[in-house]
């Protein structure tokens, strides 16, 4: 005699007597469409694997490409204007990645050549000064053609968060010496808060394998970030992450993956199962779409969709959604205008992707009229 039942994180479980074997790891997907009519709109066209959004203004943005260049946005022109340019090792994933902005500066995290190693660094540049003035935050990250994470943001509390790949390395994850598969926080000047969970070190978090997003829920200030699963490692396949990240928690990469419960590791809050979703950038949205607000958007890569995670008590997942499955192909980063729109960027460009018309694009979804 057998049952079904769907467990939490929506595994479905097989049921056969005091016997519990899970068949599949299956995802909530409702499609929910929101009341409001959807618009979206091409802010900028002909771009080469934009990484990361950040904005000066309502209408003023800054934004990274992967083979060095940082750009100027003026959103109402839809103008695009060279600030400077990084000398990057762009190769493979590697190259300038993620930014933040805090005042006058802007934090870049970038790949760079020493000798015949690949190393990631953090600098913060002048962004009117056109990139001459760079300030070293954080050097010798593990670097590698892959898994080099690279997502920066500042958190509520005005430290710099910085999210760290295993270089294709899994020791690096678990080793505590290490700034490899981790999530680091420092000071704006690159000093190590007192308050970290671990002594004299930038590490915040560990056992990640390459986080690529990070945003805080606003009513909380809880942080949550994205990570890729295996892509054979092991003879294991998709897992992509949702994490609920604790200051000193271990997420278990390279020991579990997905939903695989193991102490004292912590298992995600939302796995995307035998499904590969490559989520990189992730933000919040309290814009005026009333069905959507309160929700984390998770811009997905191979997945070629933006996600929507709708975040209950708990926090647990109360449900999730595909929203433009395969029409604008693979996306990189979305993040929430100062507007309360959100603006997505493709990386059909990026080695990976098929290059469409107009490819690279900058998007801007808000709700019609």
């Amino acid at each position: 005699m057998f049952a079904v039942k769907l467990g939490r994180r929506g595994v479905l479980y097989l049921l056969a007597g005091v016997g519990v074997a899970a068949i599949s790891y299956l995802t909530l997907d409702r499609r929910a469409q929101p009341s409001e009519e959807l618009e979206v709109d091409v802010v900028s066209t002909g771009l080469t694997a934009p990484w990361s959004l950040v904005f000066l203004s309502y209408d003023e943005a800054l934004f990274t490409m992967r083979n060095g260049v940082v750009n100027y946005l003026d959103m109402g022109r839809g103008r695009v204007e060279e600030v400077g340019v990084v000398n990057v090792a762009s190769v493979g994933e590697a190259g300038l990645l993620g930014a933040a902005v805090k005042g006058e500066r802007l934090y870049l995290y970038y790949t760079y050549r020493k000798g015949s190693m690949l190393v990631n660094r953090v600098s913060s540049f002048s962004h009117s000064g056109g990139l001459d003035d760079e300030a070293i935050i954080i050097d010798g990250i593990p670097g590698g053609t892959i898994h080099d994470g690279g997502r920066i943001r500042f958190g509520p509390d005005g430290m710099l968060y910085i999210t760290t790949g295993d270089a294709g390395n899994p020791e690096n994850s678990q080793n505590i010496n290490s700034t490899g598969g981790k999530i680091l926080r420092l000071k704006p000047d690159g000093s190590i808060p007192g308050d970290n969970p671990f002594p004299n070190s930038p590490v915040y978090s560990l056992g990640h394998r390459n986080p690529q997003g990070l945003d805080w829920q606003r009513e909380t200030g809880l942080l949550f970030s994205t990570e890729h699963g295996p892509t054979g490692e092991g003879g294991r396949f998709a897992n992509d992450e949702l994490n609920l990240i604790r200051a000193g928690g271990n997420y278990g990469w390279p020991v579990v993956v997905g939903d695989e419960i193991r102490e004292p590791y912590i298992p995600p809050l939302l796995s995307s199962g035998f499904d590969t979703w490559a989520p990189s950038g992730c933000s919040f949205y309290y814009g005026p779409i009333e069905d959507w607000r309160g929700s984390l958007f998770i811009a997905c890569l191979r997945g070629e969709h933006l996600r929507r995670v709708a975040i209950g008590p708990g926090p647990s997942v109360s449900h999730h959604e595909k929203l433009f499955q395969s029409e604008y192909g693979r996306l990189r980063d979305v993040v929430e205008g100062l507007d309360g729109q959100l603006y997505i960027l493709t990386s059909n460009r990026d080695g990976r992707g098929v290059p469409r018309q107009g490819d690279d694009r900058i998007l801007r979804i808000g709700a019609r009229g």
